[in-house]
């Protein structure tokens, strides 16, 4: 008789006791990431009742690999240019609220008794919201149109990031054992020369390697091709001293740049899920009820703390950006809970032995308790803002207004701060990329170009491989023209500037000076070799000037092209600062508006909004027309107000009605296709007279016709032998109607 390995035999027991406890967390509409915790509780080792699982070092492992895809999942949604354009109220909202909870945290567990390191720890777990659970609750509530609900997916994206740093400093702490601002600072320093050689390697080869094999990825490959990327840098990140969910994090952001970003992210969330289950899982496992029963006193602490302080801190920090006091109160309350940042975080903490055993169940706890007064505190904060407006004096509230006023029309940067902005991320970036191709070259080169004479050896010649590299970059350090309009502007009409655009001039210059001198050290490391690179670096810079700058531009031009195709594809509208804002919101399968058109719908007329874009897989639609139809899954960018757009969502969330007192028959809408035949009765048919929309309940969506691609075709469009039709509509329903002597195959 055949023996089940115990890992099979434990995914069976924990994945079914994991399935009743979300349908039951789902019945009663609280977080899934509840039901998976208490799961792990169930069938740990500190409940006698249920079957335990055997092997807990198999479920850790698989417990790592869901951190790597939720941190996969997360950059997905991250994106650096989404970073750039969440601006600085969000910014400064989110690092409010971090500064805040950490100093809160920390001060919490010294005053408990705690040790530093786990007063440091708490401190970063009570400083990270819960993405995943703001999220949800938003869907929930259908509050995500709201202005404020920008806001706090803005924070959560600076949050996310900064969890990142939080990861990589306190592990720096765990291993020193002590605070040391040099080595947190050469830490920091480590992890922004990689994340910028990282990202900027991975922006200028990962779109060109998916674009180029576009037509070879079918579902199944690109899913292959995202996972085996995301390992690798997973790999790449443990290689280099960081962690693994750092690497993953890192190629979420560079996929989420590419026009595969959202077929990547539909492919890999059933993969992220799954792990993600076994994660949460493992962390209820970790939960000791003989630890809470002596530890509950803590635990009611921290979670009013964070209850308290992350709300408070937050809607200060709003505030601060310069929002309105309305909008601030009800992100500051939104953000009131830990997630799945702070799992990782205290997972690491008793990775590493450097926590107590007591901090990661009072962390699971704290969670539990703060994710199930989410809801009601979100749904409480426009009338906790209103009761705000009506206590507050009136000068404190024309303070406000007037603030929040001023800090709208502050748009304008000087020319000056352009040009610093733009003359610091060429000198990063630059010598980030000269550094990286010296390291590699000493590291590498020498050892393969070894010719085994014994005058020249692989070393010298490495170094003038490496050198030949470098020259390029340090050009385009040194050089190139910056910002020639605003330097030009600044050298004209501010003569004391002058002296200031010398002297970056000058450190351009210096920095590359200091770069080469490490070349010339890591290879060579003589005076008169340095004096010798230096001139023969210049000499080059002289002689092959339009070159290099050729050379340059194409490299430029590659790199952008790539970092900016998806946002090509999906060029959305700017607002004006009124009180409307763009918000996305998905049609479902069931909504009474598929199949119909904008015309019909009249969205503008009924609600008074109107729709910007819509998003239908990689294809985008900028300013549709009136005859554009709804099909099920496309992602709507509406402009609208707060209250224009929640009625709008509501609308489009209605299923139509029900015929008659019968069963509701079961139709679920797909998206499928057919070949048209010889001999099929649709043949030189039109599309308004084949009896497709009316017979078979399906909507055309697209025709393919020797090789070429009709998208949304006309009603008056006659069908041809061999034609493949893109049908919308119940797969059953549309099977039975082109079988049914059409002459259809699929």
């Amino acid at each position: 008789m055949s023996h089940l390995p115990p890992l099979i035999t434990d995914l069976g027991l924990i994945l079914s006791v994991a399935a009743v406890t979300t349908l039951v967390f789902k019945w009663i509409k609280q977080p899934l990431v509840l039901g998976y915790i208490v799961a792990g509780f169930l069938v740990g080792p500190h409940v006698d009742f249920m079957p335990t699982v055997m092997d807990e070092g198999n479920i850790r492992t698989w417990s790592e690999i869901g951190v790597i895809f939720l941190l996969f999942s997360l950059g997905m949604e991250f994106s650096f240019k989404r970073l750039i354009k969440v601006g600085g109220s969000a910014a400064v909202t989110a690092l409010t609220t971090v500064l805040f909870m950490l100093g809160a945290g920390y001060a919490t567990g010294q005053a408990l008794g705690w040790s530093g390191m786990d007063s440091m720890f708490l401190g970063g777990i009570l400083s990270i919201s819960s993405t995943t659970i703001i999220v949800r609750a938003f869907d929930e509530l259908g509050v995500k149109t709201q202005a404020f609900a920008a806001l706090v997916v803005g924070a959560l994206v600076i949050e996310d990031l900064v969890a990142i740093l939080l990861l990589v400093l306190l592990s720096t702490l765990s291993v020193s054992r002590q605070f040391e601002g040099g080595q947190l600072l050469w830490e920091l320093g480590k992890l922004l020369f990689y994340l910028m050689l990282w990202f900027g390697g991975g922006i200028f080869l990962i779109p060109t390697l998916l674009n180029r094999t576009r037509r070879l990825m079918n579902d199944e490959t690109l899913l292959v091709v995202a996972i085996a990327l995301c390992l690798t840098m997973a790999y790449l990140a443990v290689a280099a001293g960081f962690s693994a969910a750092l690497g993953a994090f890192v190629m979420g952001s560079v996929l989420a740049e590419t026009v595969f970003a959202e077929r990547i992210e539909h492919l890999t969330k059933p993969v992220k899920d799954l792990f993600g289950a076994i994660f949460f899982v493992s962390v209820g496992m970790l939960i000791d009820p003989v630890v809470l029963s002596e530890e509950w006193r803590p635990v009611l602490l921290i979670s009013l703390i964070t209850m308290l302080g992350q709300p408070l801190s937050s809607a200060m920090g709003a505030l601060l950006a310069g929002n309105p006091l309305k909008r601030s109160v009800q992100a500051g309350m939104s953000l009131s809970q830990i997630g799945e940042f702070s799992f990782i975080i205290a997972t690491l903490g008793l990775t590493l032995g450097v926590t107590s055993n007591r901090l990661y169940p009072i962390a699971v706890a704290v969670s539990v308790l703060t994710t199930f007064i989410t809801p009601y505190m979100i749904r409480s904060s426009g009338a906790v803002a209103a009761l705000l407006e009506r206590t507050l004096p009136s000068a404190w509230l024309g303070a406000i207004e007037r603030y929040s006023r001023q800090t709208q029309q502050v748009k304008v940067t000087s020319d000056w701060r352009h040009l610093l902005r733009a003359y610091g991320l060429n000198l990063l970036v630059f010598s980030s990329v000269s550094v990286a191709v010296i390291i590699v070259g000493q590291r590498h080169l020498p050892a393969l170009l070894d010719p085994g004479i014994g005058w020249l050896d692989g070393s010298f010649l490495a170094g003038l491989v490496t050198l030949l590299l470098v020259i390029p970059v340090l050009w385009a350090m040194s050089f190139r023209r910056i910002q020639r309009g605003a330097y030009r502007h600044l050298w004209l009409n501010k003569r004391e500037l002058r002296g200031p655009l010398v002297a970056i001039e000058a450190v351009r210059v210096l920095v590359a000076v200091m770069l080469l001198a490490l070349l010339v050290n890591q290879f060579f490391g003589t005076g008169l070799a340095f004096l010798a690179a230096l001139l023969f670096t210049v000499l080059a810079v002289v002689i092959f000037r339009s070159r290099l700058h050729r050379f340059y531009q194409r490299l430029e031009k590659h790199f952008l092209l790539n970092f900016h195709q998806r946002e090509q594809r999906r060029q959305r509208p700017e607002l004006a600062p009124w009180d409307m804002h763009l918000a996305e919101l998905e049609v479902p399968a069931s909504s009474v508006a598929v199949g119909r058109t904008l015309q019909e719908l009249a969205l503008r007329e009924r609600y008074g909004v109107n729709v910007a874009l819509i998003e239908r897989g990689e294809r985008t639609i900028p300013v549709p027309t009136r005859d554009e139809r709804l099909l099920p899954g496309d992602n709507l960018v509406l402009i609208g107000t707060d209250e224009q757009l929640a009625t709008a969502n509501r609308a489009l969330a209605e299923e139509p009605p029900e015929s008659g007192n019968s069963t509701p028959e079961r139709c679920e809408m797909q998206l499928v296709k057919y070949r048209i035949l010889p001999r099929s009765p649709l043949i030189e048919r039109t599309i308004r007279a084949s009896g497709i929309r009316e017979e078979g309940s399906a909507l055309v969506t697209g025709i393919e016709r020797q090789g070429q691609r009709i998208p949304n075709p006309e009603s008056a469009l006659v069908l041809q032998q061999d034609d493949l039709l893109w049908l919308v509509g119940d797969a059953d329903r549309v099977r039975t109607f082109m079988y049914d002597g059409k002459g259809a195959r699929e």
